[in-house]
């Protein structure tokens, strides 16, 4: 059985101002160090934070670590009038408010990308899967690539940036457009055609010795894993679960095959750049195409045919609940589309827009902290 992990992101947030916080107090920061312990990590901006996981061997060892993670979080930021959001943008925070965190990679990371890097304040879900060495990590991503699109709609979790409703239900992956290497990832026929590419763009300088690109999807410099990274935080850590084990049954099925990747074409890369515009800008109101000829289909059917294809896989696994959960899923709506809706009903009720970002922000420290509120109780 592979090994996994996961990174949770997170912002911190003031429970009566309900704003994202530019720079918390060493003494904030300190208690979600201890909160969090040894997965503590910064991240780009000071006011969000990392828990990134011990290797998992079980969907249980991650739902027991992230649920006492946020749990233990909640409990000591309450002491500060703070919270966390888990999400894939923060409805509130303006980006030119918001503070560096001063360390050399990002410091490095802000002079090379500027405002490009100033105006991503985002929060994802990153899932790391281990890969045997037998197997070429290039192929297995190659297999894995056209799924992308439908792991990323269950996921949707940023239809609010800076203030404002986008139009999209994942703003972070249309931020994320205006990175260098990121996205969906260039084709590359395997392994040494993968390092081919990485060793020319050491020569020119543009990313570091052991550096590597932020794809939506990539083989991890640090670990002998495919990193998960398209997917947006989820509030709910059912949902962000669910995503997890979806690809890790979706890795570990490629992993499995004779020729993983061997079906990738370029009409297969065609398909899976605007299944990802759908995906991004409608969530699961999107219409997706799985083959070239023409054929639409709905998210729901999309995700039969996942189950079809690695319900078998998920059985081994022992994670034969995983489809009734993101049927569940489809069934409720993603948080994009939870979002919207308290949204749309503060300001029937008469609120004002930031009112209504107001109710969203709430429900967002509620779910993000375990109460699941409804949608009247949020506010």
């Amino acid at each position: 059985m592979l090994t996994f992990g996961i990174e949770e992101e997170y912002f911190i947030t003031d429970l009566h101002t309900r704003q994202m916080l530019a720079a918390p107090p060493a003494t904030v920061i300190a208690a979600c160090r201890e909160a969090i312990g040894e997965g503590f990590t910064h991240e780009m901006f000071q006011g969000q934070i990392e828990a990134a996981s011990p290797v998992f061997h079980s969907g249980e060892e991650a739902a027991h670590y992230l649920a006492t993670v946020r749990r233990n979080l909640a409990r000591a930021l309450a002491d500060f009038g703070l919270g966390v959001v888990c999400a894939g943008s923060h409805p509130l925070a303006d980006w030119r408010e918001q503070r560096p965190t001063e360390h050399g990679h990002f410091r490095q990371l802000f002079e090379d990308v500027q405002y490009v890097a100033r105006r991503s304040v985002l929060c994802g879900l990153h899932v790391h899967v281990e890969v045997p060495a037998r197997v070429d990590r290039i192929a297995v991503m190659n297999e894995v690539l056209p799924w992308l699109p439908l792991l990323l709609l269950f996921s949707c979790s940023s239809p609010f940036w800076n203030g404002a409703p986008t139009g999209f239900m994942s703003y972070r992956q249309a931020a994320c457009d205006e990175w260098p290497r990121m996205g969906v990832p260039e084709h590359f026929a395997d392994w040494d055609e993968y390092q081919r590419y990485l060793a020319m763009l050491q020569r020119m300088g543009a990313i570091e010795a052991d550096g590597n690109g932020w794809w939506g999807i990539r083989p991890a410099a640090r670990y002998p894993t495919l990193e998960l990274r398209m997917t947006d935080a989820c509030p709910r850590l059912e949902d962000g679960l669910a995503l997890a084990t979806l690809f890790r049954v979706m890795v570990s099925h490629a992993c499995a095959m004779r020729q993983p990747g061997a079906g990738f074409t370029p009409e297969t890369r065609w398909l899976l750049k605007e299944n990802r515009w759908q995906a991004k800008r409608f969530g699961a109101a999107g219409t997706f195409a799985l083959d070239a000829s023409g054929a639409l289909c709905s998210a729901h059917q999309w995700l039969q045919r996942a189950c079809q294809r690695f319900a078998d896989t998920a059985d081994a696994l022992g994670e034969g609940q995983l489809f009734d959960s993101l049927h569940r899923l489809l069934r409720r709506g993603n948080s994009a589309t939870e979002q919207l809706h308290w949204y749309a009903q503060a300001r029937s009720a008469g609120a004002d827009a930031s009112g209504g970002l107001c109710r969203v922000v709430d429900g967002l420290l509620a779910q993000s902290r375990g109460d699941h509120l409804s949608v009247a109780a949020a506010g």
